[in-house]
């Protein structure tokens, strides 16, 4: 099952998208501007589906929202959890700060303010804040079944499925503060979407993401290329880790970490620029792409 969020008719719906991808059909949820949420909520206490509430729609149609378009609270990211994502960043100013590879997951975060549309623009900061912006392509897991301290074996049993991420980096606000919740978190810089595709539609520990970077005025350039199943710590670990004394709730997210190829792995550094467009692919989900500019 695919579940969305769009806007249409000046109102915002959520509800289910065919298999194929052409077709939305809204469902009778309470509040629209929670994105998927309440029929995650709802599935998760074994409810169903909330009803149909209108017409199927092609999505042609429709304007595309993030699933989860406002977060109940930040969202869990992981870093440098691609082998050859950690050793290119081991050329870069990051290589001071490199863990033992094997040890534990890097866990830093994403306010929720974050969180744009798959086909949203991104706002680029002003130059004096920063100009080091750089892309990665990521998995991102949905919990659907809250819980604390669950085990690695019980862990896919509280994955609800998967969507698309970029998590947007300024590289120089990284670096700037030492740590990244602030070089991360800067407004629009989690483009989601299209959909939410369930686990049971979809083994993501084996999938490809790729990310393909547009110049302005210029052709598409593949700039990553990998498959989650090369991940240092894989999904159920992740549950795992992020669940340690903190209980997790329907609707969180795990972005898992990215491929390598990206901007600051380049000598030298291919950052974006106004009028650059970026692209996130996940084999199974299907495809993001925002276009970078100053608002």
């Amino acid at each position: 099952m695919r579940i969305a969020s769009w806007s249409w008719g000046g109102r915002l719906h959520a509800g289910t998208i065919s298999r194929d991808g052409r077709e939305a059909t809204p469902l009778a949820v309470t509040d629209a501007s929670r994105g998927v949420l309440e029929i995650i909520q709802r599935l998760a206490r074994g409810e169903g589906l909330p009803p149909e509430a209108g017409v199927r729609m092609p999505v042609q149609a429709l304007r595309l929202a993030a699933p989860l378009p406002r977060p109940a609270r930040n969202l869990f990211c992981i870093g440098r959890n691609y082998r050859e994502h950690a050793a290119e960043l081991a050329t870069t100013v990051f290589r001071e700060t490199l863990p033992e590879q094997d040890a534990w997951p890097i866990v830093f975060t994403k306010f929720p303010e974050t969180v744009v549309g798959p086909h949203d623009t991104v706002r680029l900061p002003h130059p004096s804040v920063s100009t080091q912006i750089d892309y990665e392509s990521e998995l991102a897991v949905v919990i659907g079944r809250g819980g604390r301290d669950i085990q690695r074996s019980r862990a896919m049993d509280h994955v609800f499925g998967y969507t698309v991420v970029n998590d947007v980096s300024a590289r120089d606000v990284q670096v700037r503060h030492q740590q990244w919740v602030l070089g991360k978190s800067f407004d629009t810089f989690c483009p989601m979407g299209p959909w939410i595709v369930t686990a049971d539609e979809l083994d993501a520990r084996g999938t490809r993401v790729r990310g393909w970077v547009t110049p302005k005025g210029g052709v598409a350039e593949l700039r990553q290329d990998g498959r989650t199943a090369d991940m240092i710590f894989d999904i159920p670990t992740l549950v795992e880790t992020c669940s340690r004394g903190i209980t997790l709730v329907p609707g969180d997210i795990i972005a898992t970490g990215t491929p390598s190829g990206v901007g600051m792995g380049f000598k030298p550094p291919k950052w974006l620029g106004p009028g650059d467009v970026f692209r996130v692919e996940i084999d199974g989900i299907g495809a993001i792409e925002n276009r970078f500019d100053y608002a």
